[in-house]
């Protein structure tokens, strides 16, 4: 059952039903194209012919079906098909040479007396050919929709994920706690520092009209995500002062690609909720944008609060579903030496935003 399962994933579908059809119909179809085969005289003189061409189908069938097998499971990869189709053919080729002096000599042995075959090994071996590379088409041609009608659904199913991670992460970020403390910080700089208080408004205000703006959009520059970070971290320093300690490491080369909106925010924010920040324990965020990786990595010092808040769960998983709709790049997460970091992919893909899906 196990090599049945197998099988049946490497090839993409169950071949059975297509076998018991292409097989018989193949082996009719030979004789009338090849071996000078007729159905005037009626279908039992026909049946010699079409019994031996039956035997070869079934055969070449047989062999041809293990050596998709074979192939596919040495090179499964979509990346790999062209090398995996140019072995499958020179093999095929290979083994169609070998074997058909062989078939040839034997092709009258397995006839009735008084039936014989009518053609050179040439016009024999041609129409070994139309039947082994039939058979490749066929497996091959079924497997490529197959594939095809999965991509389909995958795509259909990531871009439902994008748009509800979307409204996930929106729902996320204008939270009454984010608006309650950044108030409460509000209420304390009014009566100290006017002008403080102002720019504070200021930049609060950026902040909501940023997340506003990109409601629409599921792909950002990363320029445009910075922006939007400048007035984030002043309203985080304001809240915490020395407490925190954001670091900040960019390489302009890497402005004008794209993210997914307020991923930042996001695990900056996640930063803050699961780790102590206090005098005592002042927490270090770094964010280095533009790694050698081409990614963007933010990390933390693991200081680990005794009773964090429960979570919401539309953080990393947020990010890795929206990300998935866009990239195979993986956003990677460690924990070593005492820090927590998570790096996301920059990606290559104004066209994406050109179509309307960023």
């Amino acid at each position: 059952m196990q090599r049945l399962a197998r099988n049946r994933a490497l090839l993409g579908f169950n071949d059975l039903p297509i076998a018991l059809v292409g097989v018989p119909l193949v082996a009719f179809v030979m004789p009338l194209l090849f071996f000078n085969g007729t159905l005037e005289n009626g279908f039992l003189a026909f049946w010699p012919k079409w019994k031996v061409s039956l035997f070869f189908t079934i055969f070449y069938w047989m062999v041809m079906r293990q050596a998709v097998l074979f192939f596919r499971s040495r090179w499964p990869e979509y990346k790999d098909t062209i090398k995996r189709l140019s072995f499958m053919v020179l093999t095929t080729i290979a083994m169609v040479l070998l074997l058909n002096n062989f078939c040839y000599d034997i092709h009258d042995v397995l006839l009735p007396e008084g039936y014989h075959r009518d053609m050179s090994k040439f016009d024999y071996a041609k129409s070994t050919f139309m039947v082994v590379f039939f058979i490749i088409s066929l497996y091959e041609g079924i497997y490529f929709y197959h594939r095809w009608r999965l991509s389909l659904i995958e795509t259909e199913r990531l871009r439902q994920e994008n748009i509800s991670s979307q409204l996930d992460a929106l729902k996320s970020q204008v939270n009454p706690h984010f608006l309650f403390n950044s108030l409460n910080t509000l209420t304390y700089l009014i009566p100290e520092d006017e002008n403080r208080a102002v720019r504070f408004v200021q930049q609060l205000s950026k902040v909501y009209r940023y997340i506003l703006e990109i409601r629409d959009r599921s792909l950002i520059t990363v320029a445009e995500e910075l922006d939007f970070l400048d007035a984030y971290q002043f309203l985080l320093k304001e809240r915490f002062g020395e407490n925190l300690q954001l670091q900040l490491q960019i390489d302009p080369a890497v402005k004008q690609l794209h993210m997914i909106p307020l991923s930042m925010q996001m695990l900056l924010e996640n930063a803050i909720k699961h780790n102590i920040v206090s005098s005592e324990q002042p927490l270090t965020i770094e964010v280095v944008v533009g790694t050698s990786n081409g990614t963007l990595l933010i990390r933390n010092q693991l200081q680990p609060k005794q009773q964090v808040q429960v979570s919401t769960k539309v953080g990393l998983d947020n990010i890795r579903r929206r990300y998935a709709f866009y990239t195979t790049a993986q956003v990677e997460v460690s924990t070593e030496d005492g820090w927590f970091s998570v790096e996301l992919p920059l990606l290559h893909t104004p066209e994406l935003v050109a179509e309307g899906k960023g």
